[in-house]
């Protein structure tokens, strides 16, 4: 294949070939094409191990001056494009079986490696779901795995079933190569259901294998006592299963029948979506963006413009931690991190019609890698739809009772990724009103360990009879990299402060202040609900017509308790982004993680955000990014068992000053003629129904006198 072969994009309705944007994901013969490259380049004397490939997006200054160009309407054939660029993550395995972690760039329009490196030893690359299917094989094979699982007496029927997991930061002295961990749990095979919960039946050993030889190389035991046992262990009983139930939750399986009063709720569109979708780029009311996809991120909005105007360069999740608060060791080292140890674009589910998303539905594919680097195609791992939520803005004319009321129609890109016992779904929310939502829900089924009858932890709850669910905390990072109006921006801390009286400026007592900061080096920020603690990004050359303030977006940092290790632990001098709620850096081309570019197995965050903050660069009308961390301490509940509701928190991003008035005055407002009255009898029989007076649909009501009677 040649390397003009290897970058044709779409096909035009004449059968021509069109050139992929710069933000488009590779091709799966541009991924075969970058293979062949690094398989030709290394030669055949080693072996190699592909991790991942995929787009190398642009440095910013050099996209930037395309997008421009593109959103001018000037873009022609003849428009320079960025180098189409292949960035390959794989293992170098040399005769002596060792392994060598390297990184390439391939420009896959000339064929050519332009860049190169190999991972420091102290590095570990990411999981990948291949690691994760050999550890599961490798312990099945093992003979102290076996040796392990034999002092047990598990009932016949059971299997064990193994969840992998990441080895989590190394204590200090221990010398750890690359290694594996595993919750183990025994499956019920009795009932038939390969779909069984296993995770009612949580057993005491963890296993830990080599990765690189794939041996277990030894089993970690763990404490089942409670409360009164401390850090004791050896507690159990051999038939460490008998004080266990089943917690079943697929449908066939459940001992309860499921709900017959749940009736239909459609959503229809019968004229289509109000959604344009050519390739990447998504078009939909005024805002226009595009949808990009990686091993690492998932989905990821890039050039969000709203009716021409820029707002947004891009914008993602950047990382997200969940450790555990159990001090029992082994567990210091049950600490995940679910984008940098093993990747939620890898983790992200092919969603299902009339299921994940409702409505009229556009899916997106994503390129993935096998291990021998060739591509495969991932089907329907984002989706984009149209939603109501509720009344957009709504008022009623006192005086002549006419109401005008719209519904706040959301668009929304949403992906949803499952990591072992956890789903988490992700959404990014674009609203008529000019406003951004990120989204996050935590759900499926909480981690457990074993536990004594009879006896409760500190640790945790007991969710089921024999099960454990251990305190912990899910602590997210969105990265936000604004364009307000341009690239040059400043971010100003914005507060509101009670005033002391005065006779001279304050005199009744009733007046505060709003006092606003500029950001001008790279710092943290902490969310203060006392101050209303407010963080603007700003355009100050750009000013608002009306208010003649700085054209800005604004968002309010949530008060969501940070991480609670002590600062000397592993666990939290791995996760430093995790101590504040925002952080403001000046933008630097492929600093996009937020605990650093290598999380598995860290013992500390190296090159994340708290490193780009002590920089002490200028942040002042400059090219900024800003990070916002929030998190989820979930101390669990036994309405979290067998699978958890969700946990929601949402990111509000919303215009200040930056439009002239309500961008959403002109969303029209109609009546919705599928809506009817609930039948007698039913929800409505406690009272009356009474159709609305003319003059409130119509506005002919006569105007208030105020000399008349009420």
């Amino acid at each position: 294949m040649s390397a003009q072969q290897a970058t044709t994009g779409q096909l035009r309705p004449d059968g021509s070939k069109v050139a992929p944007h710069p933000l488009d994901q590779l091709s799966i013969e541009e991924s075969d094409y970058a293979r062949e490259v690094i398989l030709n380049a290394r030669g055949s004397k080693v072996a190699i191990n592909f991790r991942s490939i995929f787009v190398d997006e642009p440095p910013k200054q050099e996209l930037s001056r395309f997008l421009d160009i593109e959103n001018a309407g000037r873009l022609t054939s003849h428009t320079p494009r960025p180098a189409r660029v292949a960035k390959v993550q794989y293992d170098v395995i040399r005769d002596d079986r060792q392994h060598e972690y390297m990184e390439s760039c391939v420009d896959v329009g000339s064929g050519n490696e332009t860049q190169q490196r190999v991972v420091e030893k102290m590095h570990q690359a990411a999981l990948t779901t291949h690691e994760f299917r050999e550890f599961s094989e490798a312990c099945v094979e093992s003979p102290i795995f076996k040796k392990a699982v034999a002092e047990f007496d598990l009932p016949k029927g059971f299997v064990v079933a193994i969840d992998p997991w990441p080895y989590g930061g190394p204590d200090p002295s221990e010398v750890a190569p690359r290694y594996t961990q595993g919750l183990c749990f025994a499956r019920d095979t009795r009932n038939g259901n390969e779909d069984s919960n296993h995770y009612g039946y949580p057993l005491p050993i963890i296993p830990i294998m080599d990765t690189y030889s794939k041996e277990i190389v030894r089993i970690d035991r763990l404490a089942t006592g409670g409360k009164e046992d401390g850090l004791a262990y050896g507690t159990h009983k051999r038939d460490i299963l008998s004080h266990c139930s089943p917690s079943e939750y697929v449908p066939e399986l459940l001992s309860q029948p499921l709900r017959t009063d749940v009736k239909p709720l459609n959503v229809t569109q019968p004229e289509g979506p109000s959604f344009n979708v050519d390739g990447s780029l998504v078009e939909w009311q005024k805002w226009r963006f595009r949808v990009g996809f990686n091993p690492r991120e998932g989905a990821t909005l890039h050039d969000v413009r709203y009716d021409g105007r820029s707002i947004l360069y891009r914008l993602s999740l950047s990382e997200m931690t969940v450790p555990y608060g159990d001090p029992r060791p082994p567990f210091q080292r049950k600490q995940a991190f679910d984008f940098g140890d093993a990747g939620a674009g890898r983790a992200a589910n092919n969603l299902a019609l009339g299921c994940d998303c409702l409505g009229t539905i556009k899916y997106f594919d994503a390129v993935l890698t096998e291990p021998d680097g060739k591509a495969s195609l991932s089907k329907n791992v984002v989706c984009l739809h149209e939603q109501d939520n509720g009344i957009g803005w709504k008022h009623t004319n006192f005086r002549t009772s006419r109401a005008v009321v719209t519904r706040l129609r959301e668009l929304v890109v949403q992906f949803i990724i499952t990591l072992a016992n956890y789903e988490y779904i992700f959404a990014y929310k674009l609203d008529q009103a000019g406003g951004i939502t990120v989204e996050t829900r935590a759900t499926g089924i909480v981690s457990v360990v074993n536990i004594d009858p009879g006896k409760t932890s500190p640790w945790g709850n007991v969710v089921s009879a024999g099960a454990l669910a251990q305190n912990h905390q899910h602590l997210f990072c969105i990265r936000i990299d604004p364009a307000i109006d341009g690239l040059n921006n400043t971010i100003v801390a914005e507060e509101s402060l009670p005033m002391p009286m005065s006779k001279e400026i304050n005199p009744y007592g009733s007046g505060y202040e709003v006092r606003q900061t500029p950001i001008k080096t790279s710092q943290y920020l902490d969310a203060s609900p006392w101050t209303n603690m407010t963080v603007k990004m700003t355009n100050p050359s750009k000013l608002n017509p009306v208010s003649g303030k700085p054209v800005a977006y604004k968002f309010i940092p949530s008060a969501s308790q940070l991480l609670l290790a002590h600062p000397d632990s592993i666990m939290a001098k791995r996760a430093q982004f995790a101590t504040h709620h925002v952080w403001v850096t000046k933008y630097k081309d492929g600093e996009l993680w937020a605990g650093g570019e290598f999380t598995n197995q860290s013992q500390k965050e190296i090159d994340g955000v708290s490193d780009a903050v002590a920089r002490n660069e200028n942040t002042e009308n400059d090219d900024v990014v800003v990070w916002n961390v929030f998190g989820l301490t979930h101390n669990p509940r036994v309405e979290d068992w067998p699978v958890m509701p969700v946990e929601i928190h949402q990111l509000h991003l919303r215009p200040a000053d930056f439009f002239s008035a309500n961008p959403a005055i002109d969303v029209p407002g109609s009546k919705n003629t599928a809506s009817v009255l609930a039948p007698s009898g039913s929800c409505c029989e406690s009272g009356s129904v009474q159709e609305a007076p003319a003059s409130h649909m119509q506005g002919t009501g006569p105007d208030f006198d105020p000399k008349s009677k009420l």
